[in-house]
């Protein structure tokens, strides 16, 4: 019996095996068919709810266990697995090109579109019309048969190559090891760092120590040990990930997919992918992001080369280093930092235990959304890392299923990020509530210390946990729009918010404690993280901006002339470059949020979220930073509302004006308050 095809409301992970995965997606491609089959026959007049609900409500089966698949084919892969996304992906592409493509369906569906103007509808359900016509408008609803018969031969080349390309990037990060055997080379490193690596190397049965590219191993590294030579190894390793002349080079595979989306837009009468991309986004057009990213680079710029030339004269003072490099950065401005604020990143990772952390996240959902998380050792998981957890409101009404997985191996991509099993809808009267994971890569407990957090991972654990709130908190009438399924630009809104919350004394005396004393982390510490938040801040934001740029520059353009990554990579980065460029390193051949992720023509969007984040939060501090009146208003007109109006509008009911960013340069030091 095959569990996926059996009804289930929590995934049941414990029962699945990697052979139920092709048989459930196919009857489940073949079910969705039907579903649209009966939309289409339907002999009465197409209306909104014989058409455009019901098309809402298709594929649900589908989407559940395609959302179980590729979240395990990120956070608990192997070689099965990966083999059968390669041999899936081309079925989902067609099935939703079948859909998208489908003359009679989209007869309808313009049917219902052409008559809205007199159909009486909430705001919600013209969004939802509005979207639904728009999916197939834009993806080729329009073309003539040739033109869907290449969309669809590209659509299919796509998937698989973007699959490929996260393949090649998890291969290159897992195959690279440093093996350090003789102790002095271990100099400058925390003893964290030092356990955790002897604990890898126990793991492959090897000597010594050994330090992976996973950033929780990875990152110590590159900010604390001595021996230049050996960051330098590090770094480069970091860098070239599908820039190697191996069967794992990406670069093919790059300029494959920008010309394969060129065409594509072109095809659907979109100058270039991002024109395609923008029109549904907040910032509308590319010239309107290259504006803005150009407008914060200007006040940005002078700050970086002022923060540079400081290290790069700190670095010679110090070591007499005379050309600082990338794999420097980290490590001097840590000194750095240090230096000035009297700040050491491990003094303060005893006071940042993982479970007291997720517990003051808790504690601070509640206090602002009177959320309430009991965790459940009933529900099946796909690793025993995994915590699950039942969410409640303050009259005990069940919210949400929330799992959380917080430790790196080797059959989890790198980086952090959110996702969902279950999408929140009212269907039937019944207000079906969401299954929501977020997924990191912090440094699992050693044999004498629990995990302890850095700051900076503090952060991303709070930056993870507002996109959770973002869908856990959904309540929508249609999954479309529930939850994250907003504008792109507008997603890392909730998660960006949160992360002030971290900075703040109220809230660090929460669960800021010492993991041996329980002593709450001292005063003199809040403050010095309060001051050294903007410290370095000028290249933060270039470099952030370059990665934006870069993606822009990508995707804003005919691709076609394009014969080297690097060249062209050069070239994108020239007016945001402060270290000398590294030869054997390529940022764009492991740059999977635009090439693997959903981010092309959309990494501006942190930058964007980031000017609407902190006029957010001005209004909290304005207030109080656990003001119930200003978190009801945002839970009640940004949380729960989804992809349900315009962004800009529901940020307008929540402010009561457009954002300014202001706020931002202000928190960022780059304009005096």
């Amino acid at each position: 019996m095959n569990p996926l095809l059996q009804d289930f409301n929590t995934a049941p992970f414990q029962q699945i095996k990697n052979e139920h995965y092709k048989p459930a997606i196919e009857k489940a491609i073949a079910l969705a068919k039907q579903e649209i089959d009966e939309i289409v026959n339907n002999t009465q007049t197409p209306t909104f709810e014989n058409t455009t609900v019901a098309l809402d409500f298709t594929g649900e089966k589908l989407n559940r266990i395609t959302s179980i698949f590729f979240n395990l084919n990120s956070a608990e892969t192997n070689d099965e697995i990966q083999k059968i996304a390669q041999e899936i992906s081309p079925w989902l592409s067609e099935f939703r090109n079948d859909i998208t493509l489908n003359k009679a369906l989209f007869k309808r569906v313009k049917a219902v579109y052409d008559s809205k103007e007199s159909l009486d509808l909430t705001p919600e359900q013209s969004m939802l019309l509005d979207k639904q016509y728009k999916s197939f408008a834009r993806n080729g609803a329009n073309l003539p048969e040739d033109k869907k018969t290449k969309l669809r031969e590209i659509d299919t080349k796509l998937s698989k190559l973007s699959l490929q390309f996260g393949q090649n990037v998890l291969a290159e990060t897992n195959a690279f090891e440093l093996h350090i055997t003789d102790e002095k080379d271990l100099s400058g490193l925390p003893e964290s760092a030092i356990e955790a690596a002897k604990e890898v190397a126990k793991q492959k049965e090897k000597e010594g120590w050994v330090f992976t590219l996973d950033y929780p191993s990875y990152i110590p590294f590159m900010t604390y040990a001595d021996n230049r030579e050996l960051r330098k190894k590090m770094a480069i390793a970091f860098g070239e990930k599908g820039f190697q002349n191996n069967k794992y080079n990406n670069e093919k595979i790059v300029l494959e997919i920008v010309n394969l989306r060129h065409q594509r837009a072109n095809l659907l009468g979109y100058k270039t992918h991002a024109h395609f991309v923008l029109e549904e986004r907040m910032a509308e057009t590319p010239e309107k992001v290259i504006e803005f990213s150009n407008n914060l680079l200007e006040k940005a710029k002078p700050a970086a080369v002022r923060e540079f030339k400081n290290l790069a004269n700190y670095a010679k003072k110090l070591d007499g280093i005379e050309d600082l490099q990338k794999w420097d950065g980290a490590y001097y401005s840590e000194k750095l930092k240090k230096e000035l604020f009297d700040l050491d990143q491990e003094a303060l990772k005893p006071y940042f235990k993982l479970e007291n952390v997720i517990d003051g996240v808790f504690t601070i959902a509640n206090k602002l959304f009177d959320l309430h998380f009991e965790e459940t050792s009933e529900l099946e998981k796909y690793h025993e890392d995994v915590k699950t957890y039942h969410v409640k409101d303050g009259n005990n009404n069940y919210v949400a299923l929330f799992y959380a997985d917080f430790h790196p191996r080797p059959g989890k991509r790198n980086g952090a990020w959110m996702t969902s099993y279950k999408s929140q809808q009212i269907k039937n009267g019944i207000n079906e509530r969401p299954h929501v994971s977020i997924v990191c890569n912090f440094t699992k407990p050693t044999a004498t210390k629990p995990s302890l957090l850095t700051f900076n991972e503090v952060t991303t654990l709070f930056h993870e946990f507002g996109h959770a709130l973002h869908g856990m908190l959904a309540n929508t009438t249609y999954n479309s729009l529930s939850g994250t399924s907003v504008s792109w630009d507008f997603v890392e809104l909730p998660s960006q918010v949160l992360e002030n919350w971290c900075y703040e004394k109220e809230a660090l005396e929460l669960f800021a404690k010492h993991y041996e004393t329980s002593e709450v982390i001292p005063m003199k510490f809040v403050e010095k993280i309060k001051e050294s938040a903007s410290f370095h801040e000028g290249m933060q934001t270039l470099r952030q901006l370059s990665f934006g740029i870069l993606d822009m520059k990508w995707h804003s353009q005919n691709p076609a002339e394009i014969t080297s990554v690097k060249d062209f990579e050069k070239v994108a980065f020239s007016d945001t470059q402060l270290y000398p460029d590294i030869p054997e390193n390529c940022m764009s051949t492991s740059f999977s949020h635009i090439f693997q992720g959903g981010y092309s023509s959309g990494y501006y969007s942190y930058k964007w979220a980031e000017v609407l984040d902190a006029d957010a939060f001005e209004l909290f501090l304005e207030k109080g930073i656990f003001n119930k009146e200003v978190a009801t208003k945002f839970k009640d007109h940004l949380l729960s509302k989804g992809g349900t109006e315009k962004p800009m509008k529901l940020y307008k009911r929540f402010r009561g004006q457009e954002p300014k960013p202001e706020a931002l340069l202000k928190r960022a030091g780059l304009i005096k308050p």
